[in-house]
């Protein structure tokens, strides 16, 4: 007889205090040169390099009940707005223009044993800019617990490094009656936020696990209906359709369908 995974409960020690340092490295690269025509984003720097904050606005990062490994929650915007602030003042969870589907935050029990817990998780935020917008691809994390001390081991949340990682909404001529909107797309080497070494993690065996792959698939799931496709390339469909006999539906597409940077 197959036994139910087993649920563990999550908490934190409100009282106690956690140093999370802050990270803008300047933008790269973008494909119109907005970094360098629009001030707004040629300064984008990080709002403050170090602070300080109660162990409790970590908090909504937690399930509200016990979860086994593999769970999905969604967090709670007060904390996560809280944080992003020390990146930049006029942080958003609600995607403008959006439609719906990839607004939100996500977390997921990857992995614990009696000492640690892994949470990973995955958050769409933008910036409001004079004039403007900026879109991350996505906020992905890492949040690790002590289980005995209730405390953060290590936190990071972070844009992910790719060839474009971020677009922006320009209003070129500042007109607020009547704007005129352009679009560009591009790199930043480094937006984050961290707290904590991962170096007590190293060589750690856990009681449960999921690989962090299947972790960060789960999470995207939450987000973009496009990926509950089983999606193959085109020599796997070659193969596939004469066997299944199934028709061929391919998709040409020139961005990506997993994140925001579109």
């Amino acid at each position: 007889m197959k036994t139910a995974p087993k649920k563990i409960t999550l908490s934190l020690d409100g009282d106690a205090e956690v140093s999370v340092k802050g990270f803008i490295a300047p933008i790269e690269y973008t494909q119109y040169n907005f970094h360098i025509r629009w001030d707004a984003l040629a300064n984008l720097r990080v709002a403050d390099g170090k602070k300080q904050y109660s162990t409790s606005i970590f908090r909504d990062f937690l399930p509200k009940g016990a979860v086994s490994v593999g769970a999905l929650w969604e967090i709670e915007h007060a904390g996560v707005l809280e944080l992003l602030k020390q990146l930049h003042p006029e942080p958003h969870l609600d995607l403008h223009g959006d439609s719906g589907d990839s607004c939100g935050l996500w977390a997921c029990l990857r992995a614990y044993n009696a000492e640690f817990v892994d949470i990973v998780f995955r958050i769409h935020a933008e910036f409001a800019l004079p004039n403007g917008w900026f879109t991350p691809s996505q906020f992905a994390g890492h949040l690790v617990i002590d289980r005995a001390k209730e405390s953060i081991v290590f936190f990071q949340m972070h844009v992910p490094k790719g060839t474009l990682n971020f677009d922006t909404w320009w209003n070129s001529k500042g007109d607020a009656d009547t704007p005129t909107w352009s679009t560009d797309i591009g790199f930043c080497p480094q937006m984050e936020l961290r707290a904590g070494t991962e170096d007590d993690m190293q060589n750690t065996e856990f009681i449960a696990s999921i690989t962090e792959e299947e972790a960060a698939h789960k999470l995207t799931r939450c987000f973009y209906k496009s990926q509950q496709i089983n999606w193959v390339s085109l020599e796997q469909a070659l193969e596939l359709a004469p066997a299944e006999q199934k028709p061929i539906h391919a998709i040409s597409i020139n961005g990506p369908l997993a994140d925001e940077s579109c």
